[in-house]
């Protein structure tokens, strides 16, 4: 069976360096297989998730500064993924405080980002920050 190459632009991976492997794995793995990712690689000190042709890694940092991620400092902010149906995100939304993430902005949810934004930001215990995105109406039905 032959791949269809990616689209020039598409991102081919994210690698994510974390101060504590095991303890990234129980909210990572979850969201990440939630979303429809599929392990792709694991080795001592890292594993991988794939969806189409791009995967995300995450690895045990050999060279910590920090104890935790700063979103607020330059560099990444955030990952913001395509989450499906409205219905979806407030399931996964439920379902995350069990695997060590927390709702961001309780106050303005599920519109954080705006009136016509349905999304849900969510922060695990080493600082990263991930964004859910709903498909709108018209986006739900395609699916």
């Amino acid at each position: 069976m032959t791949e269809t190459p990616a689209a020039a632009g598409t991102l081919h991976h994210v690698e994510i360096w974390v101060p504590d492997l095991h303890r990234a794995l129980a909210s990572w793995q979850w969201l990440l297989e939630e979303l429809g990712y599929a392990l792709f690689q694991d080795w001592p000190d890292g594993r991988s998730w794939r969806l189409g042709a791009t995967y995300l890694v995450l690895e045990q940092s050999p060279a910590l500064t920090s104890d935790l991620h700063d979103r607020r400092r330059p560099g990444l902010n955030h990952l913001a993924f395509h989450a499906g149906q409205r219905s979806l995100v407030d399931a996964m939304v439920e379902r995350a405080p069990e695997h060590g993430w927390s709702l961001l902005f309780p106050d303005r949810h599920p519109y954080a980002g705006g009136g016509r934004h349905y999304a849900a930001y969510l922060e695990n215990a080493d600082g990263f920050e991930v964004e859910l995105v709903a498909a709108r109406a018209a986006e739900a039905q395609d699916q």
